[in-house]
């Protein structure tokens, strides 16, 4: 007589009843997929919470849209991250690693100049002292000098005086920490999420960078102020102090300024880790656009085959319908 081997009782009790096996793990799987009150369950997403982050865009106010209607592809470029956005509806016309963490150089400065905006009146008068005498690019400020916050506005955006940065800043109440503090709280007023300063002038320092997104977006606030474009778009000034006897004579570093059509700022930069850095915001028949290159060998090459690629190749046409 041969003698099957012994199963173990829950075995052989599914094997002889198949359809109660069947509906045992139907049982079983319902379960497991059943709602409960958990964490996730009851989280409210009507108001804001760690996990949503809250963009306050309105997508009804721009009637045109560009489109490469010649299908050109874009030019190739040196620098290692850039970008092309319109103005007015944030479309990205042109990117190259835009989401890539590098140092910003002086571009740091249009932040800077938002916040000293933002903070203080133009004819405030700030007295120069030996801390804001610092290395690099300087508009030549002396230490005693008491000059307006707009002639060190001047200094900041047409020469990209690092003395000016440091003096905006070491005028702020809470000093250079509020100051920095200040720039990086209007990063997050602005929902970027890949930005980060840690001093006025854009002098190289471990953690501190942007994306040639965040900059672009950074600028597209910034020229919203008429005052930042006044600075921005100067070509040639000369300031003093408030008693007319110590002269700064300034003079962009924005090559492409009164050069390209329509072009009106916006900020240069430049160190020896950062390489060649360039924002450009350049209006033509009401369409504008921005661009950014950063860690460029040509910056001023760079921007301008961006920006005649653009105005060569896109037309700007209602938008395109929204299916949902």
């Amino acid at each position: 007589m041969i003698i099957a081997p012994e199963l173990p009782l829950f075995t052989l009790f599914l094997s002889q009843h198949k359809t109660i096996a069947t509906n045992f793990i139907l049982a079983i799987v319902f379960l497991l997929f059943l709602p409960a009150q958990n964490y996730y369950y009851s989280l409210d997403l009507s108001t804001y919470h760690p996990l949503v982050r809250h963009l306050d865009l309105d997508l009804s106010n721009f009637s045109f849209y560009p489109q490469n209607v010649n299908q050109v592809s874009a030019p190739l470029i040196s620098a290692y991250s850039a970008v092309v956005i319109d103005v007015n509806s944030k479309a990205i016309l042109f990117t190259k690693n835009p989401d890539e963490k590098l140092l910003p150089a002086s571009t740091t400065k249009i932040m800077t100049a938002l916040v000293a905006l933002d903070q203080y009146r133009l004819n405030q008068i700030v007295t120069i002292d030996s801390h804001s005498l610092v290395e690099g690019q300087n508009m030549g400020l002396e230490s005693g000098e008491k000059i307006t916050v707009e002639n060190l506005l001047f200094g900041l955006l047409v020469q990209s005086g690092n003395d000016a940065a440091q003096a905006l800043a070491d005028f702020y109440p809470q000093g250079e920490t509020g100051f920095v503090a200040a720039m990086n709280q209007k990063v997050k007023d602005f929902n970027l999420l890949n930005t980060q300063f840690q001093n006025p002038t854009g002098l190289d320092e471990f953690g501190h960078y942007t994306t040639v997104h965040d900059l672009s977006l950074i600028a597209a606030h910034a020229m919203e102020n008429p005052d930042f474009v006044r600075f921005v778009g100067t070509q040639k000034i000369t300031v003093t102090d408030i008693d007319h006897t110590i002269v700064h004579e300034l003079e962009t570093i924005n090559e492409l300024l009164g050069e390209i059509p329509g072009l009106k700022g916006v900020k240069t930069g430049w160190t020896e880790l950062a390489g060649e850095c360039l924002v450009t915001y350049t209006q033509r028949d009401n369409h504008a656009i921005i661009t950014a290159v950063l860690n460029s060998q040509d910056r001023f090459t760079d921007s301008r085959l961006l920006i005649d690629w653009v105005f060569t190749n896109y037309q700007w046409t209602d938008p395109p319908a929204i299916h949902l």
